[in-house]
């Protein structure tokens, strides 16, 4: 009988590190059904003779043994740059040395006594091998150059500049990508965070598996438990049948919680319970789901002030907060900027059905003088209104529109990029809009600035005015990306990517 698999297809070898003489039997017959190739060591200096002779695929240790602990054979892995991925094994409770091993490269952990359906997803998961040829991703200065599949090259080549801390954004996605360590991106609204936690998943082994993305701060607080975890029929009025929640969705892939900060705190223990537990209860069942998924989450506040100030749990923080990346602010790279409007340019062009309009070298400059505080979806706006705005092959754009000055420039500089005078946009409206959701999108847009801005930036009060909820008006503030001062009711208003 012919396999289907290809010839490059072979058995995976598991290298088991446990002191426990019955728990290192049950761990290697469990995976010795699974058909792997084991070996069993009982101490640090047993592991290192079995390391030594030959590679493993995995290797999986218990964190306390009798010569030493499993950290040291982590730490040495990594040290000599071997190939194995390391989970290790922590006693119940023990999260601050989970963290501390996923911090230092382990590939995921499990918790002590073990649950084997359990074991067998998180070894199923780390030897599974690369499922296309990779290609080389620069090194930071201070690591090596990492590989990604095909996939994993798109996602990082929509991250759009050459600039160093891009750079570095991107080496390190690639690095981080290889574990179940959860991730935080943090960053500015509109720096492109979404793009980010949706390249760490491209990078990653799980890139087969589906990208679930959530914002938290759009759900209504009353929904938030049947969004996350699924619910039974019968178990709220209106449920009409058994539904998934994000956590189901996920599974064998990653669960993106954008805005984590906005999440509130009942709702952060819960979460942090399905985290550690890696099972979930649906409203009105009486078991558990088991998940697997590989928690990023993503947030434009401070989450250390806001732990400070009692709005976010520590405990959660010190969960989602094991590998960071920091995604910078399109000030610290304005050097991008041309390669950024060329994309976003191309992008809105083809939507649109159109050849691509072109950016005279003095909207550059103009544009590496304005402050551009909302970022790349500031800049993306303006391009948007550029175009649909737009009678001839050159661009002109209407800064004051942004919602935000240009910064201080000579007063040459500040003259109209157009020779001719153009008229108020009101007063020469297109007949029929190019692209009808992009104009509807700036007329709404325009709206909630005006109201804005007469309240003082106050959502609360211009949500009021406009007859909306405080929840309603923060998600059109985040969907529309709009920057907003800093303050209580008006700091940070959401961020889709």
């Amino acid at each position: 009988m012919s396999s289907n698999h290809p010839p490059a297809a072979r058995t995976a070898q598991i290298l088991v590190v446990d002191d426990e003489p019955d728990l290192r039997t049950l761990y290697e017959l469990t995976l010795l059904r699974e058909g792997y190739r084991v070996e069993a060591a009982g101490s640090v200096a047993e592991a290192w003779q079995h390391l030594e002779g030959q590679r493993f695929d995995a290797v999986i240790t218990d964190m306390r043994l009798p010569d030493g602990l499993g950290m040291e054979i982590l730490q040495r892995i990594q040290r000599e740059q071997r190939g194995e991925r390391c989970v290790v094994m922590t006693a119940y409770g023990s999260a601050e040395n989970a963290v501390e091993a996923l911090k230092a490269g382990a590939f995921d952990y499990l918790t002590k006594p073990v649950d084997l359906k359990q074991f067998r997803a998180v070894v199923a998961s780390a030897v599974q091998p690369p499922a296309v040829p990779a290609r080389a991703v620069p090194a930071a200065p201070s690591g090596r150059a990492e590989a990604v599949g095909g996939s994993g090259t798109a996602a990082l080549d929509r991250l759009v500049g050459d600039s160093e801390p891009m750079r570095l954004v991107k080496s390190r996605i690639a690095k981080v990508a290889r574990g179940m360590a959860p991730v935080l991106v943090r960053g500015e609204s509109g720096t492109g965070k979404e793009l980010v936690a949706r390249a760490v998943h491209a990078c990653s082994q799980r890139s087969e598996g589906p990208f679930v993305a959530v914002n938290c701060g759009a759900i209504p607080e009353n929904l938030l438990e049947a969004e996350f975890f699924g619910a039974r029929k019968g178990s709220y009025t209106g449920s009409s049948q058994d539904r998934d929640g994000y956590f189901q969705a996920a599974r064998g892939g990653t669960l993106f919680l954008d805005e984590i900060g906005d999440l509130p705190l009942a709702m952060q223990s819960k979460l942090l319970r399905a985290i550690q537990e890696r099972s979930v209860r649906p409203i009105g069942s009486t078991q558990e789901d088991a998940v697997d998924v590989r928690i990023v989450s993503a947030t434009h506040k401070d989450l250390q002030a806001e732990v400070q100030g009692g709005r976010f749990r520590q405990d959660l923080f010190y969960r989602l907060n094991v590998i960071e990346i920091a995604v910078p602010a399109l000030r610290d790279r304005r050097e991008d900027l041309p390669l950024l409007c060329a994309a976003l340019l191309a992008r809105i062009a083809r939507d649109a059905g159109m050849s691509v309009p072109v950016l005279s070298p003095e909207v550059v400059d103009r544009l590496t003088a304005h402050p551009l505080q909302g970022n790349v979806r500031e800049l993306e706006n303006l391009l948007h209104r550029a175009v649909a705005l737009n009678d001839g092959d050159e661009l002109h754009l209407d800064f004051e529109a942004s919602g935000a000055a240009p910064l201080e420039r000579p007063a040459a500089a500040a003259l109209p990029v157009a020779a001719t005078p153009q008229a108020p946009p009101a007063a020469v409206p297109p007949a029929v809009p190019p692209d009808l959701q992009t104009y509807l999108d700036q007329q709404e847009r325009e709206i909630l600035v005006r109201a804005l801005r007469e309240s003082g930036f106050n959502r609360t009060a211009a949500a009021a005015r406009l007859g909306l909820s405080l929840r309603q008006i923060r998600y059109r503030i985040a969907r529309l990306g709009i920057s907003t001062p800093g303050g209580e009711e008006s700091a940070g208003a959401g961020d889709e990517g």
